[in-house]
């Protein structure tokens, strides 16, 4: 498998909506991206092959010590092949250099043995509140 994996890439509104919306079902809604990235996260990470974008995952963070992993996306061609485990890693890489001490994540229970098994996430209590 010959993907890239790069930090901080350049974002196309465009091709991540595009993306997001194969990975997690639904229409193609621009969203924006760029904005809400250079706003509010500490990194983001992609997946290209041959220059395509085919994996996403962003880490948000509280400006200290906790890091919040969000987005984790692959397009579906390519889920089960090792590039969700390669994201999250690098995007953790990426919070450990900028001395975060913590990586959060949430997910439904389908994704489990993802972030338990395949990305060392220990299981912890959290709770959610819907506003």
């Amino acid at each position: 498998m010959a993907v890239e994996v790069v930090s901080r890439f350049p974002v196309d509104d465009e091709v991540l909506s595009a993306l997001h919306a194969r990975a997690f079902g639904g229409d193609a809604v621009e969203t924006p991206w760029r904005v809400r990235l250079a706003g509010h996260a500490l990194t983001w990470v992609g997946a290209f092959d041959d220059g395509r974008l085919v994996g996403f995952v962003q880490v948000c963070w509280d400006g200290g010590a906790h890091a919040f992993l969000l987005d984790t996306a692959v397009d579906p061609r390519w889920q089960h092949r090792g590039v969700g485990r390669r994201l999250v890693l690098a995007a953790a890489d990426d919070a450990r250099a900028a001395g975060c001490r913590w990586l959060h994540v949430d997910f439904e229970p389908d994704l489990e043995e993802f972030y338990l098994d395949g990305c060392s996430f220990r299981p912890t209590r959290a709770g959610l509140l819907a506003l």
